[in-house]
């Protein structure tokens, strides 16, 4: 009995580590997201979850979805806005210069 309790218990804590993995790239993605961003986030995260005992899908649902609303809570419009025509531009470049390659025959 007790070795199918751990065992539950790390397929469990494997589950957690996954959830947090894919929140932390999801939210890294999001426009305007810095270091501090994920950092206090994760932390949240994390302190919510030691407080309730709540597994964090259980808590926040799917981490891209919940990756996007703390985005939209923990980063400025302003910044999340300029970082969004940010990579417009830098998107625009990058598929002008891609074309002039394949003209080229680079």
């Amino acid at each position: 009995m007790t070795k199918k309790v751990h065992r539950t218990d790390a397929a469990g804590e494997k589950d957690r580590e996954q959830w947090m993995a894919r929140f932390q790239v999801r939210l890294a993605m999001q426009p305007g997201v810095d270091r501090a961003v994920v950092l206090r986030a994760v932390k949240d995260v994390t302190a919510h979850c030691a407080e309730t005992g709540e597994h964090p899908r259980t808590a926040f649902g799917d981490p891209d979805a919940y990756a996007v609303q703390a985005a939209a809570r923990l980063v400025p419009a302003d910044q999340a806005a300029r970082a969004r025509q940010r990579n417009a531009v830098v998107d625009a470049l990058d598929s002008a210069l891609k074309k002039a390659r394949d003209v080229a025959g680079l």
